[in-house]
Order: structure tokens, then C-alpha cells, then sequence
């Protein structure tokens, strides 16, 4: 059978279809790319904001008005939450979330899906066409905090942990596979033990996997900043865990935190930053910043401003707040003026570019490793795309003969430019001898990428 399957939202729903991609396949069935027929669409979906529960609607019209043919299953935390309108929307089975993980079964139990010999894998399997090289895999579902703003604990469910020795086999699996960096996800990875009564739950899930797998590079997923200590950053001693950290702030002024629930003030997250950075080298910390909270008065909102200038994080990802029925906050007063909290967004914006820029800058100059993930044509070759352990995008340029996908290359990082970084692979771990001169590499559009005086070029880069 043809599958199409699509995801909205976070890296945790992109692991989940991934996750399915490769049991789909492992059973013989073909996961095909947009544009292609298809006998079965998989839509996990997202409600955190207005705007992705709106995109999950537009996505089950448009797939059954194109895919009339296809069997059309709809899940994901709008579908848990909405599981009425996703019927009337034109799908034909709505799976919650708890079952989502088990969805083939499911299908050959309703008929949908037939049951073809098991075949082996065989290597790195993407959604389509896209072959990722880094895996996202879930350790952790569901959260037992009660931030107000937040509809994912009424989707999801109470958090709860997979057993540490399924998620060693996994990413063994996902080594033998091929994959290069395991990204380890859940709604509230920093709980990750805590319903079995381990407050250590996921250090010591680090410690075994750095053990017990030869991953090549381990990279954690967003973090509460409450759930870590001190302690946590000795595993940055293993150089396979990747110097990058997500530590959702929401807020950088107290009043506003209490509001929102969050278990944290200004003064721990400041002392938390200065012990990662004083433990762990060339750490990139990334957060959260949401704007328009209900009852954020102006002065609130230039506290916030102001705290998050002096954490200079290597990124942002600013929301706008998002009404949401069922939660607590949606019933506060004072909510902000879509006006007031769009242009108070912009200034996070720029604020979050300057950020970068200084960043990146810090790098420039220096060697680090990079795996290249995916290619576009460029003049009369290829420019490629990578992140470095600490989630700097670099892109290079190389010949259409020379194929860095899935390779992990030291690469001289140059100067900036709008995609990021430019760099020049000095050693390429497979191919020593095919070292491709930055200079040859560019042509006649060296100056563009390499001026003679250097320039910053402030962009955002993708997520994680």
C-alpha cells in the first residue's frame, strides 16, 4: 500500500510520523512524496496555537478533496481534541494520541491496512521523498504541569515514560540504520523517570545511552529549566552529547511567570545559564518567548525585553499568545489587543536577530564539525546544508560529483551569510581526498559569500 504521511507542529509529532514511516515500512508497505498517489494519508495534526489548529483543518479538507480515493486517517492533538470537526472534515478514522504509536495495527484490525511479510531494513527512512539524517525519537509523552496558556496536557494526557531499555534498542536500531544524531523528544522530556519515581529519570537515561549505543551525536530536546541541576551538565563531559540546549522561558519578568504557572523567576534562570555555560563549551541556548500574555501591561513588557537582551541566547522562537478554551488563562482578564501584542512580537524579532548575529560571530574563523543534511542546485553544482553541534546552519558549495549527505566533515567556518554560516570542508571523513577549494567551489560568486570586509548579515535560522 502507498502511504502519505504529514506532520504539523513539534519535533516530538515530527518523531511520531517518522517513527510510523519506518514501521510502515519495515511491513512492506511504500511511504511515498507529495505529489504522488497515495492509498493511505496520515495527517498528525497540532492544536497549540489558533493558527496550527486552523492548519490542521485546512489539511484534512484539502487531502480529502484531492485524495478522494484514499483512506484518510487523522491524529495528533487536534484530533484528540477536535475529533468531531476532523470526522465532519472528511476523515475517516480519528486516532487519539495514546494509540497513535500502534497505528498500524489499528488499520490492519479495521480493514484499512493489509499485512504483507516483514521486511528488513535496509537503511535511513524519511516521510517521501525526505531522508533526514538526524532521528527524532520519543522518550516521553504527556506533562503534568499546569501552565495556563497550555492545551497540550488536555491533548496528551499525564506524563509518562517509555522504559529506559526500549529506548537503548531503539537507538541501537537507529545507528545500525545509518543515522548520525538521535534528537531524544517528549512533552516534557525533563520528567522523563518521574512516574516510575526517578527525579534522575533522564541523566541517567543519557549516561546509558552514551554507553550502551554508539550513537555518534546525541542531542536532547526542549528542556523545563526546573528540572534541571547543576549537576545535569557533567554529561556534557562525553563530547557525543551535543553543546545545545532549549530551556523554554515563556517570560523574563516574574509577574507575568506567575500568571502563566510556570515554576521559575527570573533570578534561577539567570543562575541556570551561568552554570551550563561555565560547564559545557560553546553551548547554544535557545528559548521560548511568548508576547500578549493576558493582563501584560507595557511595563511588564519592557522587563521581559530587558531580561532577555542580558541572556543573549543564541535563538528565539517568539509566539504571540493564543486563546485556547479549556485553559486556565483563557478566562483571565486583560487580554492584549492583537495590535499591541503583534508589534511588541516585532521588537522580539529584532532583538532575536541581534542575538544571532553575535552568536554566529563568535564562530567565525573556527573549525567545527558539521553534518550535512540535505542539497539544492547551486550555479553548475550544489550548495549544501548542516547544522554544527551547537545548531549553527552552515551551508558550502561543492561540485554535483561530491555527496555530503549523512557525512560529519570538520568544516572551516568562513564568514557569514543570509543562510547562516558559510563554510569549506576541510577533511571529509569519507572522501579525504575529494576536498573541494572554497574559491573553486563559489566561481565567479566568491565575493558575494567571502567579502573582503567582513559583513553581518542578520537571518533566522531553521528550528531543530
Amino acid at each position: 500500500m502507498r502511504v502519505r504521511l504529514v506532520s504539523l507542529g513539534c519535533r516530538l509529532n515530527s518523531g511520531e510520523i517518522d517513527a510510523l514511516a519506518r514501521d510502515f515500512s519495515a511491513v512492506g508497505h511504500c511511504v511515498v512524496a507529495s505529489g504522488e498517489d497515495a492509498d493511505l494519508m496520515v495527517i498528525n495534526t497540532c492544536a497549540v496555537t489558533h493558527r496550527a489548529g486552523a492548519e490542521s483543518r485546512r489539511l484534512i479538507r484539502r487531502f480529502r478533496r484531492e485524495y478522494p480515493q484514499a483512506a484518510l486517517v487523522v491524529t495528533g492533538c487536534y484530533a484528540q481534541l477536535s475529533a468531531h470537526t476532523a470526522r465532519a472534515l472528511g476523515a475517516d478514522l480519528v486516532v487519539g494520541n495514546q494509540y497513535k504509536d500502534a497505528l498500524p495495527q489499528i488499520l490492519h484490525e479495521a480493514g484499512i491496512l493489509p499485512s504483507p511479510e516483514p521486511l528488513p531494513y535496509e537503511g535511513l527512512v524519511g516521510v517521501g521523498s525526505t531522508v533526514r539524517t538526524r532521528a527524532f525519537l520519543k522518550v516521553q509523552d504527556g506533562c503534568n504541569n499546569s501552565c495556563t496558556f497550555c492545551v497540550v496536557t488536555l491533548a496528551r494526557g499525564s506524563a509518562r515514560s517509555r522504559a529506559q531499555c526500549d529506548v537503548i534498542a531503539d537507538v541501537n536500531k537507529l545507528v545500525s540504520l545509518g543515522y548520525q544524531e538521535v534528537v531524544l523528544c517528549g512533552v516534557h522530556l525533563g520528567a522523563y523517570g518521574h512516574d516510575h519515581g526517578r527525579l534522575d529519570g533522564l541523566q541517567k537515561l543519557v549516561q546509558a545511552l552514551l554507553c550502551e549505543t554508539d550513537v555518534p551525536r546525541l542531542r536532547l530536546s526542549s528542556l523545563e529549566p526546573w528540572d534541571l541541576q547543576p549537576s545535569f551538565f557533567g554529561l556534557w563531559q562525553d563530547v557525543r552529547l551535543l553543546p545545545h540546549l532549549h530551556l523554554p522561558l515563556q517570560s523574563g519578568c516574574d509577574s507575568v511567570l506567575r500568571r502563566m504557572g510556570r515554576r521559575t523567576t527570573c533570578t534561577s534562570f539567570r543562575a541556570l545559564l551561568r552554570s551550563a555555560r561555565s560547564a559545557i563549551p560553546d553551548l547554544a541556548i535557545s528559548t521560548d518567548v511568548m508576547v500578549g500574555f493576558p493582563g501584560e501591561s507595557d511595563v511588564e513588557f519592557e522587563q521581559s525585553l530587558e531580561f532577555v537582551g542580558s541572556m543573549e541566547f543564541a535563538q528565539m522562537h517568539i509566539f504571540r499568545y493564543s486563546r485556547r478554551i479549556g485553559t486556565l488563562a483563557a478566562d483571565m482578564p486583560g487580554h492584549v489587543p492583537e495590535d499591541v501584542a503583534k508589534h511588541r512580537s516585532s521588537r522580539l524579532h529584532e532583538l532575536d536577530r541581534r542575538m544571532q548575529s553575535r552568536f554566529r560571530q563568535r564562530f567565525v574563523g573556527r573549525k567545527l564539525s558539521v553534518l550535512w543534511e540535505r542539497s539544492r542546485p547551486h550555479d553548475n553544482g550544489l550548495c549544501w546544508s548542516g547544522l554544527t553541534p551547537n545548531y549553527l546552519r552552515v551551508v558550502t558549495h561543492t561540485t554535483k560529483q561530491l555527496d555530503l549527505h549523512n557525512a560529519v566533515t570538520e568544516t572551516s567556518l568562513l564568514a557569514m551569510v543570509d543562510e547562516g554560516i558559510l563554510g569549506e570542508v576541510v577533511a571529509p571523513l569519507d572522501f579525504v581526498s575529494q576536498r573541494i577549494p572554497v574559491e573553486l567551489a563559489l566561481g565567479v560568486n566568491a565575493a558575494k559569500y567571502l567579502p573582503s570586509v567582513p559583513q553581518v548579515h542578520e537571518a533566522t535560522s531553521p528550528r531543530a
